[in-house]
Order: C-alpha cells, then sequence, then structure tokens
C-alpha cells in the first residue's frame, strides 16, 4: 500500500481530528492508469511544487499545448521545458532537492490530479528535447524536466468553481451563432414578404 503523502505528523491528526482517519482507507496508486494518461495528455497547465535544500517551497506554473505533458512510461512523466522568467528557481531546487510534486486542475469537468515524486533536470540531450517538444509550438525549450512518480491522487470535486477555456467558449458561441443564422434564413424562407 502506497502511503507516501501520509507522514507520521499527518496520521497524528487525522487519528486526533476523524472518527475514521482516512490514511486507513485510502491508497495511493503508484502507477499511471490509461484513464490518467489521457487526463494527463489533454492539460495545457501544470503546477510543479519543489523545494529547496533548506525545505522553502515553491510551486511554478508550466503550460503548453495539449499534449505538452508527456507519459513516457506507467512511472515517468516529462515536458520541455520552455524559456521564461529565467529566474530558474524551479532548476536551483531540483539541483538540491529532488523531491517534486505535479498538481494538475481540469476547472471545466472539475478534477483535480495530485502526483508525488522527484524530478530531475535533462540539458544537452537535443533526442529528448525533440521528443518533448510540442509539434508547431513556437516556445523554445531550453531543458527537459523527467518526474518519475511516486504516488498520486485524485480529488472529489468540492470546492473546485467551473471554469472554461476561452478558445471552448469561442467555438460553442460560434457553433450557438452559425444554428442562429440557419434558423433566421430559415425562417426567413418560410415568412411571406410583406411590401
Amino acid at each position: 500500500m502506497n502511503q507516501l503523502p501520509f507522514s507520521p505528523s499527518v496520521r497524528a491528526v487525522q487519528d486526533r481530528k476523524t472518527a475514521r482517519p482516512r490514511h486507513r482507507e485510502m491508497e495511493f496508486r503508484s502507477r499511471i492508469t490509461p484513464d490518467l494518461a489521457e487526463f494527463i495528455g489533454a492539460q495545457t497547465s501544470v503546477f510543479l511544487a519543489t523545494a529547496s535544500a533548506d525545505g522553502q517551497p515553491y510551486i511554478q506554473h508550466r503550460g503548453g499545448p495539449a499534449g505538452f505533458l508527456h507519459v513516457l512510461s506507467p512511472t515517468q512523466l516529462g515536458f520541455a521545458d520552455f524559456r521564461g522568467n529565467r529566474q530558474y528557481i524551479t532548476l536551483g531546487n531540483l539541483a538540491d532537492n529532488p523531491k517534486a510534486f505535479l498538481f494538475l486542475m481540469d476547472y471545466a469537468n472539475r478534477r483535480r490530479i495530485k502526483l508525488w515524486g522527484t524530478a530531475r533536470v535533462v540539458e544537452d540531450d537535443a533526442a529528448l528535447l525533440q521528443a518533448l517538444r510540442p509539434d508547431g509550438y513556437s516556445a523554445i525549450p531550453e531543458q527537459a524536466i523527467l518526474f518519475d512518480l511516486g504516488a498520486w491522487d485524485a480529488n472529489c470535486p468540492q470546492h473546485i468553481p467551473q471554469r472554461f477555456e476561452a478558445a471552448d467558449v469561442a467555438a460553442a458561441l460560434a457553433k450557438r451563432d452559425a444554428r442562429i443564422a440557419e434558423l433566421e434564413a430559415e425562417l426567413a424562407r418560410r415568412l411571406p414578404t410583406q411590401g
């Protein structure tokens, strides 16, 4: 049973605050299932959490077109790390402390996935970078980040606001507008002209 997220302190708090401690009933998965792989492949955004050697936490957003986050094996993810603000806090943290966390949020379907593991930066591997680079995406990759999965879990939708991608809303509105135009044209053909 994978209990990675439940440290002794977490378990103690759960024992104190709940009649039925969650750590006794939950089992975190340690392999990427086909459903999870499909979810990962659809993401355009992910939050990557790291910590410095002394434990100072840091969260950085990473994004790209759907499919930028690749499932490389049942226990490994990877993505091209594109040029950004050039602070390199994530890279520095991973140089000292490989522990990492990925947080994936699907607002439209009110679903979130949490992944615990370790990550490493791979520089100067042109073949890997090419394999991870999304087709037709113009951003410049500087290095690759490989994430080795330790455990993952899906949360309930409670408290997740439902939001939609602007492109999805625009497509739905265009479809609606086309249908309205079609119905108006049909109505105009059926009504006798006045005059």
